[in-house]
């Protein structure tokens, strides 16, 4: 479906772009809502720091389980139809939080998250290459990065109205104040957590059904991806190291955004900041700032390759800044945002939030960059990509056991260095590559 804009009329132009942002942004929502539950699950089931990043490895490793199913459900259904379906799956999972929370059993709050995340995976499969195909593709990682904007934006409001929704006249709740509680003072004090958190997912299924409704009904069109150049059309997908390697750094892609999201708020709880549970607003927003370089620059000034590149690059200077600056001084966020009367952060957690920024257009690029030349192998290629989503469930947890080896959080950053690496092999070398 790529049609000439001067044939189609403003609806016909921008309804399907519009639709296609409200599913960015509910699942930004969604998504980003882990970093804000991480810490209250840490509360309400007394996990340690490694067994509270379950929740991202459930949440995203749902999207390596089910990508290739997804992918040949999406065959049947179509693009439209299967955007609809993965919605309704949401609804379900975001259910199924309300007998989580009133068990307080940590196994159905995984549980949960990946039936959540299980419906995430085919909405993805259908979104990324519908944004590919439905316009030029030097300007696919500029309306990738619209969509993105949108769904960090959603992760910049995310921790503010779920903290307020649920720590509302509760005053301030760590782990620390609930682990000097004993006995039925304790216990009572968990319940009353685990019951506020029914209503922000009550609220999350009933908008999911709507939108169910809204996706179906609507006017968005099903895309037609033709046969586009590659003899090797009716190859196996392997076939292809540009979207092999495209995969791989995805995969490292997500796992370096999921820790800079979901791991800031345990970084700075583990170094007694009142505004932990909020963190995560601080790395969308610059994530916000780095899709606004996208939508801006790309492809006027600077071109896929080049943006893929400069994230590289950015992300290994922020993994050096995390490793040497300072855990006390505020001085870069007091300069960078602190006359804005924002709350100003300790430096090293500065630059867990300026990774953000650093690998804001990794996303956008790699995707137009890894389907090119795959042909009626697209709907494989982007569900192989999806896979590369398990990042966000295996890198968060070699984090966490390289914070209990180092016995230091601010160590185990040093995780980012390998994985900004191959991004920038990709970015140099690897979605250049058409042959083995």
């Amino acid at each position: 479906m790529t049609v000439a804009s001067q044939q189609l009329s403003f609806g016909q132009r921008y309804a399907p772009l519009a639709i296609i942002g409200l599913l960015f942004f509910i699942f930004g929502f969604i998504t980003w809502l882990n970093g804000a539950l991480i810490p209250y699950l840490q509360i309400i089931c007394e996990l340690s720091e490694l067994q509270s990043l379950f929740v991202t490895f459930a949440f995203y490793f749902a999207y390596t389980v089910m990508a290739l199913p997804m992918s040949m459900v999406l065959k049947r259904t179509g693009y439209k139809n299967g955007m609809a379906l993965g919605m309704a799956i949401m609804a379900v999972g975001t259910l199924a939080f309300i007998p989580a929370a009133l068990s307080a059993q940590y196994w159905v709050f995984l549980m949960a998250l990946f039936v959540v995340g299980s419906g995430l995976t085919i909405i993805q499969t259908a979104s990324n290459p519908y944004l590919v195909h439905m316009g030029s593709k030097e300007r696919a990682a500029m309306r990738i990065s619209i969509m993105g904007l949108l769904n960090k934006f959603a992760g910049v409001i995310v921790p503010v109205v779920f903290t307020m929704i649920v720590m509302a006249d509760l005053g301030g709740i760590t782990v620390e104040t609930v682990s000097a509680l004993t006995g039925e003072a304790k216990q009572a004090k968990v319940e009353e957590l685990s019951q506020r958190l029914v209503a922000p997912y009550l609220y999350l299924a009933a908008i999911l059904a709507v939108l169910v409704l809204v996706i179906k009904f609507s006017g968005l069109p099903e895309i037609e991806i033709e046969e586009e150049g590659s003899d090797k059309s009716s190859d196996s997908i392997l076939a292809h190291p540009q979207a092999i390697l495209g995969a791989f750094a995805l995969f490292c892609y997500v796992g370096v955004e999921v820790i800079a999201g979901d791991t800031i708020g345990l970084y700075g709880s583990k170094l007694g900041l009142s505004n932990f549970a909020s963190l995560t607003s601080y790395t969308m927003a610059f994530m916000m700032i780095g899709y606004v370089i996208g939508v801006t620059c790309i492809p006027k000034f600077i071109s896929q390759q080049q943006a893929l590149l400069g994230s590289a690059i950015a992300g290994l200077l922020c993994i050096v800044g995390i490793i040497l600056a300072s855990e006390q001084s505020h001085g870069i966020s007091q300069v960078l945002w602190g006359w804005t009367g924002v709350a100003t952060i300790p430096n090293s957690v500065t630059f867990v939030a300026l990774m953000g920024l650093a690998h804001a257009l990794v996303w956008p690029s790699v995707w137009p960059l890894a389907l090119d030349g795959l042909g009626k192998l697209t709907a494989k290629g982007s569900a192989l990509l999806i896979m590369g989503i398990a990042g966000g469930a295996i890198l968060p947890l070699v984090f966490g056991f390289l914070v209990e080896a180092y016995s230091s959080m601010q160590l185990a950053y040093i995780i980012g260095l390998p994985c900004y690496g191959f991004i920038l092999f990709y970015a140099l070398k690897g979605h250049k590559m058409r042959s083995w």
